[in-house]
């Protein structure tokens, strides 16, 4: 697959991001892609599903899993806009997913190549290939807007609570 490819995916990825951000949520946005062909998109929704284990890349699976109906995609792709957290790392892992594409790391949490490498683990009985890095400028900056906009808020919060 080219570079090319990956970075259209990814860009779909982002345009799930975005929603998340539009709805209050951390902007992690992510497709599954079989045979050239979206089948399933997704993007974090922990807050307003008051469902710790909602992050992009568990709903995207389910939902691909259901769209294919099997558990196992093991002849697709998964592209998320920010390295993925351990328990997502897992979820990937038991999907049997062919491939991982993220686009921004993440220095604090992630589990893939910044802070471990949960697919590499020698007791796994299943290997996915990753790549990381794709789109990762824009990707990164959507988190870093959220981010931004959401301190303004808290100052802003702040400062009217105590003006009232």
């Amino acid at each position: 697959m080219t570079n090319d490819n990956h970075c259209h995916w990814m860009q779909e990825a982002l345009v799930e991001a975005k929603k998340g951000s539009a709805h209050g949520e951390v902007p992690v946005g992510a497709v599954v892609v079989r045979n050239n062909e979206i089948i399933a998109r997704a993007y974090n929704q922990p807050i307003s599903g008051c469902n710790p284990v909602a992050h992009a890349e568990v709903l995207v699976l389910e939902k691909a899993a259901r769209v294919i109906g099997n558990y196992r995609l093991v002849d697709c792709d998964l592209y998320v806009t920010l390295e993925p957290c351990t328990m997502c790392a897992g979820a990937i892992i038991h999907s049997r997913i062919r491939r991982l594409v993220f686009g921004a790391y993440e220095p604090k949490a992630g589990a893939v190549a910044s802070v471990t490498q949960v697919l590499e683990q020698p007791q796994m009985n299943y290997r996915v290939e990753s790549l990381g890095g794709i789109l990762e400028a824009e990707c990164s900056e959507v988190i870093s807007d959220f981010f931004k906009m959401r301190r303004k808020q808290i100052k802003e919060e702040k400062k009217r609570l105590r003006l009232s």
